[in-house]
């Protein structure tokens, strides 16, 4: 849902940056991992130190990458299974890293084990929802369904974990991953359904 309505205004933002990086000869690819490591590396290192805030400022500016490569490879007509192929398991090291370092700095620093369980709980999860698509995928099926994609479950983790470095209670972060990790489950459920009708509907 949330890549429905923002989709539109981020690429009229950020087309000129995809733009200028195509005239420097730099290749979607090399955008792709390059925001890949940027997000892992501010996920890891800032989030297990306990800076919260400043750890989601700078995954915040390498998240972007993921809509600059995608612009970059429509604007050069080259969008590709490759490419698609290398985006989406990058996605998925991302995500492992976000959630990951917010669990390591609580079961540490943070001194708050229910909010390091609850990251791993939707770590895991997130994997599954994503799991879950592919492989309907791989079967012919369709599965795009479910209230948690990867976008909210992004904005969400990212927003409440920096607010919490600003000094929001804990319980607000504690309460906002329950709450992912139900609609990742809910999710899960959506898609074995989906895949289930579908192919017990074509006999």
């Amino acid at each position: 849902m949330l890549n429905k309505y923002a989709r539109g205004f981020f690429g009229r933002l950020f087309s000129p940056v995809a733009k200028l990086l195509l005239r420097w000869g730099i290749s979607p690819d090399a955008v792709t991992v390059v925001g890949t490591l940027g997000v892992c590396l501010g996920a890891l290192i800032f989030y297990p130190l306990g800076e919260l805030f400043w750890g989601t400022v700078v995954i915040t500016v390498f998240v972007f990458s993921d809509m600059v490569d995608g612009l970059m490879a429509r604007m050069q007509d080259r969008s590709s299974r490759w490419g698609s192929f290398l985006d989406s398991t990058l996605d998925r090291l991302s995500d492992a890293s976000v959630f990951a370092g917010v669990s390591i700095w609580f079961f540490t620093g943070g001194a708050n084990t229910a909010i390091a369980v609850a990251a791993l709980v939707c770590l895991v999860l997130g994997m599954l929802v994503s799991y879950a698509r592919a492989k309907a995928e791989s079967l012919g099926c369709t599965a795009d369904v479910g209230i948690a994609e990867r976008s909210e479950r992004l904005v969400a983790v990212l927003v409440f974990t920096g607010f919490t470095g600003l000094g929001l209670p804990p319980v607000v972060l504690l309460t906002v991953l329950v709450l992912l990790a139900a609609a990742s489950l809910l999710t899960v459920a959506q898609r074995i359904g989906t895949v289930y009708r579908q192919v017990h509907a074509a006999g």
